[in-house]
């Protein structure tokens, strides 16, 4: 029902920043809980951050804790992930995700990419040392 597109991904030394940004088609957007993922070669797809259909709740992989950060703007159908503090082991290709089913905002749900439902293309960040 809503489909998404990633971009804002590149090239950045360790500790630099970037900004990841998910445009969204669907008058439904505001409904949907968002969350990233990102899949490095060869390894399985991972959860980074979600966000609730209102943007006020939101979850995190430990790994990036207090350093990313997962915002909407439902006014214009998009999702953001804000990372900071870049590291080399957060190279990966970042998708965006719309979850499946509108049921509670809850950890064990938003997590698991087969909740997801719509996918975007990804954007690739690489980050070196």
């Amino acid at each position: 029902q809503v489909r998404v597109a990633e971009s804002g991904g590149g090239l950045v030394q360790a500790g630099d920043s970037l900004r990841l940004s998910c445009a969204a088609s669907g008058r439904t957007f505001s409904g949907y809980a968002m969350g990233w993922f990102r899949q490095a070669p060869g390894k399985e797809r991972e959860f980074v951050a979600a966000c609730s259909s209102s943007g006020g709740g939101t979850y995190y992989t430990d790994s990036v804790k207090g350093r990313f950060t997962i915002s909407r703007d439902n006014a214009r159908n998009t999702v953001y992930l804000e990372m900071n503090s870049l590291k080399p082991e957060d190279t990966a290709v970042y998708y965006c995700a719309a979850q499946k089913y509108k049921g509670p905002f809850v950890y064990a749900v938003v997590t698991k990419p087969t909740n997801f439902g719509s996918w975007g293309q990804g954007t690739q960040v690489t980050v070196s040392s």
